[in-house]
Parts: C-alpha cells; structure tokens; sequence
C-alpha cells in the first residue's frame, strides 16, 4: 500500500507560514478548531508543527504578554515542546504507521523537503477498519 493512498494534499489542509506571528497562528487554529498544525517556510519547505500549548507555554514565559507582542512575535521564535516528524513521500506504509504511533498526524514531504499534504492517524485506522470488514473480519 502506498502513502498516496492516504494523503490528504496540501490544498486541502490548514497550515501555517513560519513568518505568521502568534496571533496569526492563535486566529488560525480558533478559527479552524485545531490544536496542531504544521509551519511551512516561504519556499514551501516542512519547517515543523506547532500546537497551542506551545504558544501557551510561550505566553506564559512573557510575563508582560499582550497583543501587541502576539503581533509582532514570529513562530519560528517560538520553542516547540514536540517535533511532529514528517515523513517523505516515497516512504513504506510500515514507517507511515509507525510515525503515526506517536502523533495525530504525518505530514509528508517531497524529495526536496517541501511540505505536500498529511496524513492523519484516523484515516489510516479508518482505511484498515474498512479493510478488515470488507474482508470478513481477522480469525
């Protein structure tokens, strides 16, 4: 099986740029209602993802953090407690599920490192509970 399989394309998915400030970030996953996502570069490179607890964490290091600093604060100067790894493209669905053990979602670059969509690790479940009915169930 391969990775396309499950791709969700990048037109497809949220995500943030790394010169997006955190109040842009902030706006984004309100708006969306997501807790993770990942950072693009402006070249399209996976730069890594960013969850909300991060810019919490962030937030809570300012202790004189207002909006004005949310505006003018860059994501990429922001410490990210967890590395979301991604995965290339061209990769086995072995390594896509074992990646996927450890975070909600893949996200799955290219042969350059530029950032071409993600995988979730609902759709993957999904894909393998719907193998299994169609075939009957295991023994």
């Amino acid at each position: 099986m391969n990775i396309l399989f499950f791709l969700r394309p990048k037109a497809e998915v949220d995500y943030l740029y790394s010169e997006y400030t955190i109040r842009q970030a902030l706006e984004q996953m309100e708006e969306h209602k997501y807790q993770v996502l990942p950072i693009i570069d402006k070249n399209g490179d996976y730069f890594g993802s960013i969850s909300a607890a991060d810019i919490l964490f962030a937030i809570k290091k300012e202790a004189n953090f207002d909006i004005k600093l949310a505006e003018k604060r860059k994501l990429i100067d922001v410490e990210r407690t967890r590395s979301y790894q991604a995965i290339n493209i061209n990769k086995d669905i072995n390594e896509l599920i074992r990646v996927s053990l450890e975070q909600n979602f893949v996200p799955v670059v290219d042969d350059r490192n530029k950032f071409i969509g993600i995988v979730t690790r609902k759709d993957i479940i999904l894909s393998f509970l719907k193998t299994n009915v169609n075939d009957g169930g295991t023994k």
